[in-house]
């Protein structure tokens, strides 16, 4: 009877403009019915309010809340044939109201997002019809009221339900179809909740994520001043950390696009980026997309960083973005500024931002204390990667390049990593991290005489660093002449001395690096700064190291480095003319430090044709106590002599009458040999020493070119020989010490 009679009751209330008799059926099918504490009266009910609504025809869109808030109760129902009724009903209403259901969207997607979860597959097929008649609406109108409805999505898109989550995101795709609706501009309100979807066990709704991501990232690359970049950078920091490979491919994916179309908007992101970006570079192949773009990501976000960020008035930048956060926020929440700086309102982001190809620059604040903070950080961990090692040091070195000012701020507190990652397992690690030092060594940024961390006045001696002079010469004692030709060129700093100071510090605690890397590092550093400079100042800080054992394995180290290496090519041949002032004074710098070891001493004298110095050396080693090592030197010194390097020194055993110190020098070494292999090479080489008689020429009459050269060189040997006496009687006491503790040890243990 009531669906027979209703439809016609109300249609006569309509005739008549009757509002408030339609208002009292459907009060009475909603209250008495609807809302019934009986089933088939709640199924009456709202069979009857879909007729009145068929009977409301156009009129319908008057009564909307009247007619879906009784239905959408019913969708709560315990009886799942009652929610089955609850979805036909209300999509016959939807179904004759059309457009005029937008007003109340919010309430019918929440009802239908609950119903999408729902167990019963014939309320779950019911709610399926209700959804897609829903969309088609929303598709063909522009009324639709997007800023309403975030809100909602956004509270909603956070569910664990996979059908609710597939409902939320087929709604989202809907939305990103329909031209008129712009769902970017709300894109940072739901794109978190849209990377909790993509880890989704479900392979069909990870896959709608992605296409509804993918479709985003498609509208972002075409407006890019449309989108608010800066809001959803920490986004994407959080996600590219995910554990989920999908997740953190496709957070790492955005990165590398916001990077590449926002530029610098991105910068005061770079800390928090980094973090997430840097150890991705160490993955293996397993992970190979994901390493490949965080390539790129790490490369771009470098090339952001520009000389102008080392301006120290910042006050003239014409845009300001947040500041860097502090590692425990870099990862939740837009960066902050720093200390000293108030915090900025993130909406100056969201004005569009101009992306035309000009010269005009997006001004920026480089905060460099995050981006070091978390380089700093990465290096201290053991547990990274090679290539993200790698990637750190690649840094410090741009940022050292890019804004020397600023980092020298920091270089107190990364100085003492970076000489701890010399003794890194890998030799790509160590040129980078030495490439890094020798720019700190010598930028002009790093002068700090008479101020800063690097004044003799405000370092004190650590654990790990050793006390640094304002000047190198300051360290020497009044008669020491060395110290009168300490390194002070301008390509140097006050950070090179104290580099080189800490560099031996570190030789002299790890033994090991200094045997299996020493050699390389010093070679390495030859090559970066300048080889005058590090020779110079090395011999002029082991001339007062009182651990005499280290010196002389150091000095023995050097000059091995001296005599073979091919990137002091240019010094050797410095050092063997003695023809400047400077040539001079480093080799008496050299020398006095050489004179730790007694055989690399005389090898030096070889090397700068000294040969009566090297001779009167060789006398002197009858008063020395010849050890096992000591004639181990010796054989090698021979073997060295044999080589290409000392091919003018073979050359010159041909003019015996201008070089009569060279062959005695020579039998010296042989007279001090055993009978070896080392004895028969040397004696086989001075066997072939000519007659003197037979090589008379016409021109012997002449001033030998060697001799005119020692006279010009106005060096005093005599007092040269008088310190390498000094030096070796307290090397000699050195090891009766040692021999003496060794004695009362084993008397101990005997005991």
């Amino acid at each position: 009877v009531l669906s027979s009679s209703l439809p016609r009751l109300v249609r006569e209330f309509v005739a008549q403009n009757n509002a408030s008799q339609i208002k009292h059926v459907i009060q009475i099918l909603s209250q008495e019915f609807a809302l019934s504490q009986h089933p088939h009266s709640r199924k009456g009910g709202l069979i009857g309010l879909a007729a009145c609504s068929i009977a409301l025809g156009k009129d319908s869109g008057l009564y909307l809340k009247e007619l879906i808030e009784p239905v959408l109760t019913c969708f709560n129902d315990a009886d799942s044939r009652l929610r089955y009724y609850a979805c036909e009903a209300l999509y016959n209403i939807v179904k004759v109201a059309r457009g005029s259901v937008l007003p109340h969207f919010n309430v019918l997607f929440d009802g239908l997002s609950k119903l999408a979860a729902d167990p019963d597959p014939n309320v779950k097929s019911g709610s399926e019809l209700l959804d897609r008649l829903l969309k088609d609406i929303v598709t063909e109108s522009n009324q639709f009221d997007l800023v309403g409805f975030i809100p909602l999505l956004r509270e909603r898109i956070y569910s664990n339900n996979q059908y609710a989550r597939q409902f939320i995101i087929s709604w989202i795709l809907v939305l990103e179809s329909v031209p008129d609706i712009n769902l970017l501009d709300y894109l940072p309100e739901i794109l978190d909740g849209l990377f909790q979807i993509l880890g989704d066990n479900s392979k069909e709704i990870r896959k709608m994520c992605e296409v509804a991501l993918g479709e985003f990232l498609k509208e972002i690359k075409k407006n890019p001043s449309s989108v608010k970049f800066a809001e959803m950078a920490n986004i994407l920091v959080i996600h590219c950390q995910a554990a989920d490979d999908l997740i953190q491919l496709t957070a790492m994916c955005w990165m590398r696009e916001f990077i590449q179309l926002a530029g610098r908007v991105m910068l005061p992101y770079s800390s928090g980026i980094l973090t997430a970006v840097l150890p991705c570079l160490s993955y293996d192949d397993r992970k190979k997309n994901i390493k490949e773009v965080a390539n790129v990501c790490n490369q771009s976000l470098m090339k952001l960083v520009i000389p102008e960020d080392d301006e120290m008035d910042e006050a003239k930048q014409s845009m300001t973005l947040p500041a860097e956060p502090t590692s425990e926020e870099s990862v939740s929440k837009p960066e902050t500024a720093s200390s000293g700086e108030s915090e900025l309102d993130i909406t100056a982001l969201n004005q569009p931002l101009s992306f035309p190809c000009s010269s005009e620059r997006i001004q920026v604040t480089l905060n460099l204390d995050g981006i070091v903070q978390v380089l700093d950080c990465h290096l201290h961990d053991t547990s990274i990667g090679m290539m993200t090692r790698i990637a750190v040091l690649k840094w410090l070195y741009h940022l050292y390049i890019k804004t020397p000012r600023k980092m020298f701020r920091h270089t107190d507190s990364l100085f003492p990593i970076l000489l701890r990652t010399l003794s890194d397992e890998s030799d790509e690690v160590i040129l980078k991290d030495l490439e890094v030092l020798a720019e700190i060594a010598s930028s002009p940024a790093g002068q700090t005489e008479g101020h800063g961390p690097s004044d003799g006045s405000d370092v004190r001696p650590g654990p790990v660093e050793l006390h640094i002079p304002a000047r190198a010469g300051q360290l020497s004692s009044s008669g020491m002449k060395a110290l009168e030709c300490s390194p002070s060129t301008p390509t140097m700093n006050s950070y090179f001395y104290k580099f080189m100071i800490n560099l031996l510090k570190r030789f002299s605690s790890e033994r090991k690096l200094l045997e299996t890397r020493g050699a390389f590092i010093i070679r390495q550093l030859c090559l970066l700064l300048n080889a005058e400079n590090i020779f110079h100042s090395m011999a002029d800080i082991l001339l007062r190291e009182e651990d005499l054992k280290f010196a002389s394995t150091m000095v023995h180290t050097l000059n091995t480095i001296l005599l073979t290496s091919s990137e002091l090519f240019q010094l050797r041949n410095q050092l063997k003319d003695l023809k400047t002032p400077e040539s001079r004074n480093l080799f008496c710098c050299l020398y006095r430090s050489w004179c730790h070891n007694p055989v690399t001493t005389v090898s030096l004298c070889f090397l700068t044709q000294n040969y009566k110095h090297a001779y009167d050396l060789i006398q002197k080693f009858g008063d020395l106590e010849v050890t096992v090592d000591f004639l181990t030197e010796v054989d090698k010194l021979v073997q060295l002599i044999e080589c290409p390097i000392f091919t003018y020194l073979r050359l010159q055993l041909l003019d015996v009458k201008n070089n009569p110190y060279l062959i005695k020098a020579l039998y010296g070494l042989l007279m001090l040999l055993p009978q070896s292999s080392a004895f028969q090479l040397l004696s086989h080489r001075l066997q072939c020493v000519p007659n003197p008689e037979l090589m008379q020429t016409a021109d012997s009459t002449k001033p030998s070119a060697g001799f005119k050269r020692m006279t010009a060189s106005n060096i005093d040997y005599t007092e040269l020989l008088q310190h390498f006496e000094k030096v070796q009687n307290k090397h000699l006491e050195a090891r009766h010490q040692r021999a003496g503790r060794a004695e009362q040890l084993d008397r101990r243990v005997i005991l």
